[in-house]
């Protein structure tokens, strides 16, 4: 089969919800993937920052094949020997009293929309059904009906109503919004990403994330942090909330945490807010498998055992000064932070962002448009400086093309 049998069965089996690049790939290892043509690429998406530790990485793929071999699922009806060490060990990593597993970032976020109006109710005293929740402008926290009652993009919101109630939706990076919102006494709760990834690494201004904290703590509203794309090293720091010393009420946990070789999510908080769900109450027949368990333990090791976390805000900064010195009229602007960037694509000519990744797929760099003129850089945080600038190297052939 060539590539495009592949994408022709795809198109003709498949739903038609995404766009894909056109590259059918085959094989991946470290910050290398390989199409079934046996052409390299480097990966600058990542699988939306899944796959932090590299493809394949060679830890996590053993830590799956000895548990999965052993056991695989129990569910929660029964205990199993893995669970309990994988508690122990993410709500030791992160700081928190409790964890509660679940498989998929929108499933974690949803855990934590629950769980905040459970405290709203139990612990809060906000008279039943009146919780409100405050959430920004550009968010994306996934793709369920409660979650894109909250958004504000056209495509992830339309034609799927009725919605969901219960949120307040406000200007990221506005401080002055925020402290507007709070006002509202039935307020029990804050969602944000700490760096908006899908709205185009849209990395709020110094302090932000500190002063929303703080005035949240000042009206017992319950901060929440969505790092499923932000965390476990991604931005330079182990949590994107870290570069300010936020240690939030509800943390949101998702894909690197599983190296990206299978679903694995999760939702920490203190006991105060994470008691307040009884048996019964809420739950997933895969959340805490054990095969996922002993996964995330490796992918966690990973992280830390090679400073991946170091090497993103090391290699972030040279990106970045490397990417500003490429000379295009396409690109418009640079930002990002660690592993996490964004490059603002100017249309030139009738040419936009799309043309521009598929310029840099011929070149060997693998990357997608959000938004139509932004392009997300966010190469697997295993990449050496060497590889780094080798592939700076070819998406400044890509740009040149448009000359």
């Amino acid at each position: 089969m060539k590539a495009q049998d592949y994408i022709n069965r795809e198109d003709k089996y498949g739903a038609h919800n995404y766009h894909p690049l056109p590259v059918v790939l085959e094989r991946g290892e470290g910050p290398f993937v390989w199409d079934v043509e046996g052409k390299r690429y480097f990966d600058f998406l990542s699988a939306y920052s899944a796959v932090n530790q590299g493809h394949c990485h060679p830890k996590i793929v053993n830590a799956l094949k000895e548990q999965a071999s052993r056991l695989t699922l129990t569910s929660r009806a029964f205990y199993n020997s893995v669970l309990g060490e994988y508690e122990e060990y993410v709500t030791k990593y992160f700081g928190y009293d409790k964890v509660l597993p679940m498989n998929t970032g929108a499933e974690a976020d949803e855990t934590a929309l629950k769980l905040c109006r459970k405290w709203a109710y139990k612990v809060k005293g906000i008279k039943e059904n009146n919780a409100k929740i405050i959430a920004c402008e550009g968010n994306f926290h996934g793709r369920t009906i409660t979650i894109i009652s909250m958004s504000t993009d056209p495509d992830a919101r339309n034609h799927y109503g009725p919605y969901t109630p219960g949120f307040v939706i406000i200007p990221y990076n506005n401080i002055e919004a925020l402290e507007k919102a709070l006002q509202d006494p039935d307020v029990a709760g804050f969602l944000v990403e700490p760096i908006q990834g899908e709205a185009g690494v849209y990395v709020p201004d110094d302090g932000y994330i500190r002063k929303a904290y703080e005035l949240c703590k000042a009206k017992n509203v319950l901060f929440i942090a969505d790092e499923v794309q932000t965390g476990i090293g991604r931005t330079g720091k182990l949590l994107a909330c870290d570069h300010e010393g936020v240690r939030p009420d509800i943390l949101i946990l998702g894909k690197a945490l599983s190296g990206g070789v299978l679903p694995v999510s999760a939702v920490l908080a203190d006991d105060e807010i994470m008691l307040t769900i009884k048996p019964g109450e809420h739950g997933s027949t895969f959340g805490g498998n054990p095969l996922a368990c002993k996964v995330a333990i490796a992918a966690l090791e990973v992280i830390k055992e090679e400073r991946l976390a170091e090497n993103a805000e090391r290699l972030g900064r040279i990106f970045r000064d490397e990417m500003r010195k490429i000379k295009s009229d396409m690109i418009e602007l640079i930002r990002g932070k660690g592993l996490l960037n964004a490059a603002v694509i100017r249309p030139t000519k009738g040419k936009t962002a799309w043309d521009v990744c598929l310029a840099m797929k011929e070149k060997g760099v693998i990357a997608k448009p959000t938004h139509e003129h932004i392009i997300r850089f966010a190469p697997p945080l295993v990449i050496t400086e060497d590889q780094l600038l080798e592939a700076v190297g070819l998406i400044r052939e890509a740009f040149k093309t448009f000359e």
